[in-house]
């Protein structure tokens, strides 16, 4: 008998401990190496704990819903056993040791990787067969045991493959009656809310509005969206204009761009924008890097791959650690104003919101242009009513004249 450990992924130093979801074999089932077995949810993202050896799943350490920490003992996989003509029982299962038997594990977005019950993907295949959009289970695996290789996932027709499974969703409640359900917030979300507590009981938040024409981006970008999109492989968004202003305007106020630690200011040299986006565990904001280095091409690359990761709950720790400055986009759900929270430790974030075509006065006349809200929430500790209003009119200025972001001025 070779027994192997199945260890809890190594979490970041921020991430003190994780929740195991479902797992997805039991006692005595055949594994293959790299093959998920549970996922682990953090505060931040959910990590996929893989099989480290092909064998028979002889013992799960942790049941569902257990609190873990870094390497812990999950399971244990004998590697020269052969699979039972049926699972152990569920009963010889360790409980859950933190969350009470009858609560409902934590939903996750579906990982790519997950093995479907026609065939097992290799992580390589898996992410590619993830691109395409293609179900594994509709997939014919020529590797071992109809393992499905990277040349099956790249010979692989999306148009004829059935759509993958439909994300997580809260659950569903019958309106006949009162009725009521209690389901415990993810990681994620309980995140989410103690950290929006911090920032509005440590920050003195204050919104300054102002709005922008959007005509000459539109413009810009009929003009050129076919040519881009040839050229670099992605469409040509908004989201990397509202970036490019941004690092403009928190290059010339500075304060902007800066975090308060105790009694210090510290300013940043560098500017790494938070993007907010949706996921089905809830709002993740990922980070993009020296953005003041990036082309837009670079920024609607990284933004789109984003926002596909972000829904297969595939963003790692790292990507959304850090950050000197948020951009919230809520005009992709219809808002039309809102007052953005500002991400600790952070000082400011911009809102923009839903574009639409308004009554404007130019010259003495009214006509009608597409206009879009800006919001700058900023903390007023630092940051001071003039810094945040002047900051505000440079993304203006340089989103109703996109050549400035080109000459830098």
């Amino acid at each position: 008998m070779a027994i192997i450990e199945v260890l809890v992924p190594q979490l970041s130093e921020s991430v003190s401990e994780a929740t195991l979801l479902t797992w997805k074999k039991q006692p005595g089932e055949a594994v293959e190496a790299d093959e998920i077995l549970i996922e682990v949810e953090t505060d931040k993202v959910v990590l996929e704990v893989p099989a480290p050896s092909s064998g028979v799943l002889s013992e799960i350490v942790k049941g569902d819903g257990s609190t873990v920490t870094s390497s812990e003992v999950l399971a244990r996989i004998d590697t020269e056993a052969t699979a039972s003509a049926a699972p152990a029982a569920q009963a010889e299962e360790a409980p859950a040791q933190e969350t009470p038997a009858a609560a409902p594990a934590a939903p996750a977005a579906p990982a790519a990787a997950q093995p479907s019950s026609s065939g097992i993907a290799s992580p390589a295949a898996a992410k590619i067969l993830s691109e395409k959009g293609i179900d594994p289970s509709t997939v014919s695996g020529t590797g071992r045991d109809g393992r499905i290789t990277k040349a099956d996932a790249m010979a692989a027709d999306a148009g004829a493959a059935k759509p993958a499974a439909p994300l997580a969703t809260p659950p569903s409640l019958s309106l006949d009656g009162r009725p009521e359900q209690r389901v415990p917030m993810t990681r994620l979300r309980a995140r989410i809310a103690e950290r929006l507590l911090q920032s509005q009981a440590e920050n003195a938040i204050l919104t300054t509005f102002n709005e922008v024409n959007m005509q000459a981006v539109i413009d810009l970008r009929k003009t050129y969206r076919d040519k881009f999109e040839k050229e670099h492989g992605v469409k040509l968004g908004f989201m990397s204009f509202f970036v490019k202003a941004a690092v403009a305007a928190l290059k010339k106020y500075p304060i902007v761009n800066a975090s308060v630690d105790g009694k210090d200011i510290i300013y940043h040299g560098y500017f790494d924008i938070g993007i907010a986006v949706s996921s089905p565990r809830g709002l993740v904001v990922p980070i993009l890097r020296n953005v003041d280095q990036m082309s837009i091409a670079d920024i609607e690359k990284q933004i789109a791959d984003f926002g596909a990761r972000a829904r297969d709950g595939k963003l790692t720790l790292e990507e959304l650690t850090g950050g000197t400055f948020s951009i919230s986009n809520g005009g992709v759900f219809g808002s039309m104003l809102s007052t953005p929270i500002i991400n600790p430790p952070q000082s400011a974030i911009l809102g923009i919101h839903a574009t639409k075509e308004r009554p404007v006065v130019e010259n003495g006349e009214i006509v009608i242009r597409p206009m879009n809200y800006l919001a700058l929430s900023y903390d007023h500790r630092i940051i001071d009513g003039r810094e945040a209003v002047l900051a505000l009119v440079a993304m203006k200025e340089a989103l109703e004249d996109p050549q400035r972001l080109l000459l830098d001025i």
